[in-house]
């Protein structure tokens, strides 16, 4: 059974740039796209409360119109993909994670309709990111061209979470005949003395740090033999601000849900919270394929 790459689309510049990202990652993994639009009652969390006077809630032909044509223009960039539309009842944010359950992917764009500038993540965004039960892809930026060209990104810090983030940056690398660069930031107590000789994140981590990032260099090379993968350490303040600098050269950054001490109860750790707002490239988070629902 092929699973879909599953994309929101609200007619916002941002899920329409959202949904070519889409098509391009449905292309590379050979499966099919679908466009989705959650509808709410036309009178939105305004309406009444009394339940004769709700109504149904009901697709739009507007809609329909619009996922119709995006899916055209879609399918006429990448010939042989398939593309299908949808207008699925209830908030596009609940649509999008009870549509994961059943997708390879679900790729969401970084503002939706009506999006403030001064919103880094929009709410859809960001309840997708944090409850989906597939891997998610944040396309960024909201302003300016989404890069294409450049390694893949991961950070590493030696949690589960971040080994599957390394098994999916992988694929990923491979799908794109990118290199895979993978980065391990430390810093933490001896930090300030850290940033004394080399202010700048980047410079090389003392030696008994590296086994760790050669252990995960490793492991990608082992399921992808002719694959070029880098161990870059990076001794810097912040994990977050030296991850976002290096995303500007990147074409994507692979995260995982929760990092090293990540609390159970936390839906997104700390770091991938930081890149999802502000990296300079489009952000997977390698939430691990969940197919109970």
């Amino acid at each position: 059974m092929y699973r879909p790459v599953v994309v929101g689309v609200d007619g916002s510049p941002a899920s329409l740039v959202a949904a070519e990202e889409a098509a391009r990652a449905a292309a590379r993994r050979q499966l099919p796209l679908h466009l989705v639009h959650g509808y709410l009652h036309p009178l939105g969390y305004g309406a009444p409360l009394n339940p004769y006077d709700l109504g149904v809630p009901a697709p739009t032909e507007a809609a329909q119109q619009m996922l119709e044509q995006t899916a055209a223009e879609l399918a006429g960039d990448q010939p042989g993909l398939h593309v299908e539309v949808r207008q699925v009842a209830g908030g596009p944010g609940a649509a999008l994670v009870e549509e994961s359950h059943r997708a390879e992917l679900v790729v969401v764009g970084s503002r939706g309709l009506g999006g403030f500038t001064g919103l880094l993540l929009g709410s859809v965004g960001a309840q997708v990111v944090a409850h989906a039960h597939c891997p998610v892809l944040v396309v960024r930026p909201a302003d300016g061209p989404v890069p294409v060209l450049g390694p893949v990104l991961v950070g590493v810090d030696g949690s589960g979470s971040a080994s599957l983030a390394v098994r999916y940056g992988a694929d990923e690398a491979v799908r794109r005949d990118a290199q895979l660069v993978l980065v391990h930031v430390t810093g933490g107590d001896h930090a300030d003395a850290a940033q004394a000789q080399a202010p700048r994140a980047g410079t090389a981590t003392p030696p008994e740090d590296e086994p760790l990032l050669a252990t995960a260099v490793a492991a990608a090379r082992v399921e992808h033999p002719d694959l070029t993968v880098t161990g870059r350490p990076v001794r810097a303040a912040s994990a977050e601000q030296a991850l976002i600098e290096a995303s500007r050269d990147a074409a994507l950054v692979v995260v995982g849900t929760r990092g090293r001490g990540g609390f159970t109860g936390m839906l997104l750790g700390s770091v991938s919270q930081a890149l999802v707002q502000h990296a300079h490239c489009p952000v997977l988070v390698a939430h691990p394929y969940d197919r109970a629902g």
